[in-house]
């Protein structure tokens, strides 16, 4: 046949009939290596197709003096080409020959089987350009129509936004660049995964490392799943090291009717105990290694493989394999640390960088004296009475946990490198031992490895953040604080005020008293004087800029680590979405202890005469409770007036609702996404399980819908709206979504103010470019 190559008659040779992909997979089947039948729709065929259709002058035509860095015009190309080549029928011999070499599959394999169709690109997988990923791949398609369907599909992948860029930055040719469509008999797996037959993390040519998961392969590929990993070694041939990991998603074929993949639990598809347990056994590692070990020696070069285990055949597959291209030569340049890492535990990064000390494991809240300057802190979960030891710790790493949890915020805002929802770490880890701690990363080694590279952005103890960056924004971008200690570290950041100061670190580091138990002995000034010199403290550095603070937002469970804290606090069930915020406020049993918090602010305004301070709200209910607490502040003399906001939380939905009411009372919102999302979700934002299943999270449709709901209404009374919690500085494309939505004013962690502020500046820039061209 003229368009068609079985896997049989390529070679590695026939990259420009069959793409890197074809050509690979036809030298694996003629040195005896099992991969999955198939055949490849040669580069031939697409080049006839887009010619013989003047597909070729359209594409030109589209592509001239393309601006590949506008990324809004690019899509915009990208979409128009690939939908002209989906649109344009096959060429009857084209479309003949492919009919008749999957019927001939078919009866190879005795049944009317199901194919994937991959991408291979005649530019793909070489060693000095790596196109892997640049076009799509595309399982489970059923029948003859359906996979013409997909072969154009994966013709039109040729031209994605990010292939053309791609190119574009490579030097290549668009037109020079083929694509072959490798159809290969699908592999139903039950357990698939990659292999680096040179360890990619340290470079070690001796070390294999396999990942490895449940069902097909793209769950591990896509980063949805961490896979379990294995480290073999070359010359002891021994597993050295093996990670087991939580393996909560898997992907599979749809519904016997369907086309295409679903993701699904892997504790119900397949039952709980495989969650945890590993997917390859030794066998299996033993039959993987020494395939993989022929093919580099197939090759005389270092590969990176993918493989999948038949569960109806029970045979092991090789996928593809291609050079690793991201390898850096000469082992002298690799220190002996770098060689020798041994991971003890993975969680997720909740605060990056990377620290060293000795591992302290604290189980209850009276060891905390233990935690001396330099320790590494390993605790089920943090809680404010933990925040003194927390600044001592080099590094925080916590059992349990999400992103948005205690230990993530709190490291965050003191700028030490934190992994949490690790699951096991107090019984994985050994007290007193030396470890390093990778929060980039999620990963604690043993000893003291690693260097953090020079230039880092992280700040220190030891170096002051100098601020360099002069980008204006229209978007105000404020800064989060914890501890007014803290500000001298930051405060020549590129922050235009900050949007979140948190009153509870002063109450634990500064007071460290409940206020009612000061006021019962008596005590209520010493309160109001150490409240207001930790505000005055930071509105001094920063003026004239603003700064808000938000009063207090303790529950009742935190208030009570207080001294004095047991004898007047209640125990609550669910101290969440109990007696917080104001309705503490303006209870009988808390309102005195209010007034001290207004009276402190009073004191910064009146006896320092600092007119940058704003007040904040937190966890606000209802209409009747803000004009409540507003005549308690005004009794207390703080009335709202040109150099005295008020601003409350949007964190309960109720807020969202009545936003047009709330409005007529205040000066601003300041939009709470950490709680936002866990009341709009019903998601524990502490639950490490949710978060690790994705339950929580900003980006989800329900909170922006609700974020663009308040933004509008506030906008037409004329109110400000910011935001200040944890997802701008996790999630770019969130900061993103938000400047689109015309938020006023942005809050980070200062680690991220200065990315957020370029990131900011870019998005307002595209906005003006649009309204300039009428889009």
């Amino acid at each position: 046949m003229h368009y068609i190559k079985w896997f049989e008659e390529l070679t590695k040779e026939d990259i420009d009939i069959a793409g890197g992909k074809g050509a690979n997979l036809g030298q694996l089947t003629n040195n005896d290596i099992k991969v999955p039948p198939g055949f490849v729709v040669k580069a031939a065929a697409y080049e006839e197709f887009i010619n013989t259709n003047e597909l070729n002058y359209e594409i030109k035509t589209l592509l001239k003096n393309i601006n590949i860095e506008d990324s809004e015009l690019l899509n915009k190309v990208s979409k128009e080409i690939r939908n002209k080549i989906e649109i344009t029928k096959i060429n009857d011999k084209i479309y003949s020959e492919i009919e008749k070499a999957y019927q001939e599959l078919c009866e190879k394999s005795g049944e009317n089987i199901y194919v994937a169709v991959r991408s291979s690109a005649t530019a793909e997988d070489l060693p000095e350009a790596s196109f892997a990923g640049q076009q799509d791949t595309y399982l489970y398609i059923h029948g003859i129509e359906e996979l013409a369907n997909y072969v154009r599909k994966c013709w039109s992948s040729l031209w994605t936004a990010r292939a053309i860029y791609y190119r574009e930055q490579q030097g290549f040719n668009h037109f020079n660049v083929l694509l072959s469509a490798v159809v290969q008999k699908m592999v139903n797996s039950e357990k698939s995964g990659v292999v680096f037959t040179v360890n990619p993390i340290n470079n070690n040519r001796n070390e294999i490392m396999i990942n490895s998961s449940w069902g097909l392969g793209e769950a591990v590929v896509s980063g949805i799943v961490t896979p379990d990993e294995y480290i073999y070694n070359k010359n002891s041939k021994k597993i050295i090291e093996k990670n087991i990991s939580k393996k909560n998603k898997m992907i599979i074929k749809k519904p016997l009717e369907k086309i295409g993949t679903e993701m699904v639990n892997v504790a119900e598809h397949l039952g709980e105990e495989k969650v945890k347990t590993s997917s390859l056994c030794a066998e299996e590692l033993e039959l993987l290694i020494n395939m993989v070990i022929n093919i580099e020696e197939l090759y005389g070069e270092p590969q990176d493989i993918e493989w999948a285990y038949d569960q109806d055949t029970e045979e092991l597959y090789i996928l593809q394999s291609r050079p690793i291209t991201t390898l850096k030569e000469g082992k002298e340049e690799m220190s002996k640390e770098k060689k020798d890492l041994k991971t003890l535990i993975r969680g997720l990064s909740a605060s990056p960088g990377i620290a060293r000390g000795k591992i302290k494991i604290i189980n209850d809240i009276d060891e905390l004296a233990r935690i001396k300057e330099g320790d590494i802190l390993v605790t089920a979960m943090t809680n404010p009475d933990m925040v003194p030891a927390m600044r001592r710790a080099e590094a925080v790493v916590t059992d349990e946990g999400g992103r948005t949890c205690h230990a993530a915020i709190v490291s965050r805002e003191l700028g030490i490198p934190c992994i949490v929802g690790v699951g096991d770490a107090t019984k994985e880890l050994n007290e007193g031992d030396n470890v390093t701690v990778d929060a980039t990363r999620g990963v604690v080694y043993q000893g003291f490895v690693l260097e953090e590279k020079e230039g880092s952005n992280t700040p220190s103890e030891k170096t002051d953040v100098i601020h360099n960056c002069t980008t204006i924004t229209a978007t105000k971008i404020y800064m989060n604080l914890g501890e007014p200690q803290l500000i001298g570290r930051y405060k020549n950041l590129s922050f235009d005020g900050i949007g979140l100061m948190r009153t509870e670190f002063i109450f634990n580091n500064m007071i460290g008293v409940h206020p009612i138990y000061l006021l019962k002995h008596g005590e209520g000034d010493l309160f109001i004087q150490k409240l207001s010199e930790g505000i005055t403290q930071v509105a001094q550095e920063i003026y004239p800029r603003k700064l808000v603070v938000r009063l207090s937002d303790f529950r009742t469970n935190e208030f009570r680590n207080l001294k004095g804290g047991d004898e007047v606090e209640p125990v609550e069930n669910n101290p969440m979405i109990g007696w917080r915020g104001v309705s503490r406020y303006i209870s009988p049993e808390y309102e005195e202890g209010f007034r001290l918090e207004c009276k402190a602010l009073k004191k910064v305004k009146d006896e320092y005469s600092l007119n940058n301070v704003y007040a904040m709200l937190p966890f606000v209910r209802t209409v009747w409770e803000v004009e409540k607490v507003l005549n308690i502040m005004a009794e207390e003399g703080l009335e709202r007036n040109k150099d005295f906001k008020i601003w409350l939380m949007a964190e309960v939905p109720a807020v969202i609702f009545m936003a047009q009411e709330f409005s007529k009372l205040i000066d601003g919102f300041s939009i709470g996404s950490n709680d936002l999302t866990q009341l709009i979700m019903g998601a524990d934002r502490d639950s490490g399980i949710l978060n690790r299943m994705g339950y929580f999270d900003e980006r989800n449709p329900a909170i922006k819908r609700a974020i663009e709901e308040l933004i509008s209404v506030a906008h037409e009374n004329d109110r400000t709206v910011s935001i200040c919690g944890q997802g701008p500085s996790i999630y770019p494309e969130f900061a993103e979504f938000l400047v689109n939505r015309g938020i006023d004013s942005i809050s980070v962690n200062p680690d991220t103010v200065e990315y957020t502020r370029k990131m900011v500046a870019s998005v307002e820039q595209k906005l003006i470019l649009n309204k300039l061209k009428g889009v």
